[in-house]
């Protein structure tokens, strides 16, 4: 008796809540149209192109179009998996990827708590404008610039070191394969610390002053305060981005690889600077082998979702924040 009661006053709860839910949608009707071309430009931006996964699994011929090219199954992704591409583009992938994620992952962080400390008001907008500018320079700009900066012939990188005495002759950096990876994570970190330590500036701006009049009463200083309240305050934060990180470890850059290795036209960095995206482009694009780099492209953001789900749900398993 007591559960029909329950069921019955649970049924007489949800049913105005549709009706207000319905009566408020047409109410918002101007508001409603707003948000139709974003739902629109996502449709057609994001879900269209899906259709293109089917060419993976086609001897896909540009003339023929999906539904009369030759069907082959998983036969590009063995060709792939087995091909001797396979092992060098992973370790490039995952060896790139996991130095972005050690030192590019903590910088913003560590940025955002040095500037949330600096006093002077002028001098700590003057270095956090100074540290973002990077983000909105593009890649093509920024990798002239390196270039220019580790010249051979007049760069100030080897000018500098030559004064100094610690070399004897300019070295060419951008063509010694040891030198690529501290270039290329360095360049990273320095165009990309600036606007991610916006969000963290702005997670530590919504945490109670109260708490550090409090821990300042019982003799906490600055240095206890940011290990004890700053950090802890802001860790839901860094977990999400945490999580966000771990789903993209695959993707180890495509525009900055691209650029300080000319367009992958030098072909000394191949070794360790070709990675599934530039292999991707390199394949399918210009050796116009449209289904296997598919077949690529598809293999790389599945096992992408793979591990942005088991990153929740350790983090959920951890009771720390998630995405869902």
């Amino acid at each position: 008796m007591q559960t029909e009661l329950t069921a019955e006053k649970y049924k007489k709860t949800r049913s105005p809540s549709k009706k207000g839910f319905l009566k408020s949608f047409i109410a918002q009707w101007d508001l409603q149209l707003m948000v139709i071309p974003g739902v629109l430009m996502v449709v057609l931006f994001s879900y269209v192109p899906m259709w293109g996964v089917l060419m993976s699994f086609q001897n896909y011929n540009l003339f023929n179009g999906f539904l009369d090219s030759e069907w082959v199954g998983m036969k590009h992704f063995d060709m792939f998996i087995n091909s001797p591409d396979f092992y060098r583009v992973m370790k490039n992938t995952l060896s790139i990827s996991l130095l972005k994620l050690f030192f590019g992952f903590p910088a913003p962080i560590i940025l955002a708590l040095i500037l949330n400390e600096l006093k002077g008001f002028r001098f700590k907008r003057f270095v956090q404008t100074v540290s973002y500018l990077p983000y909105f320079m593009s890649w093509v700009v920024v990798s002239s610039f390196v270039i220019s900066m580790l010249s051979v012939d007049n760069g100030s990188i080897n000018i500098f070191l030559l004064k100094l005495g610690v070399i004897n002759e300019p070295i060419n950096w951008l063509s010694s394969s040891e030198y690529f990876w501290g270039i290329l994570v360095t360049t990273g970190v320095w165009k990309e610390v600036g606007f991610g330590a916006i969000v963290y500036l702005a997670a530590i701006a919504g945490i109670d002053p109260h708490l550090y009049e409090a821990s300042s009463m019982d003799g906490a200083g600055r240095i206890r305060q940011i290990f004890s309240i700053t950090i802890p305050s802001i860790i839901p934060i860094i977990v999400i981005f945490l999580i966000l990180n771990i789903g993209g470890i695959l993707n180890a850059g495509f525009d900055d690889i691209l650029n300080l290795t000319n367009n992958g036209a030098n072909t000394l960095l191949r070794p360790v600077s070709d990675v599934i995206d530039t292999y991707v482009y390199r394949t399918g694009i210009l050796g116009q082998r449209y289904s296997y780099a598919t077949a690529v492209g598809l293999f790389k953001a599945v096992i992408s979702v793979v591990l942005l789900v088991l990153a929740n749900f350790l983090a959920r398993r951890m009771g720390r924040a998630s995405l869902w």
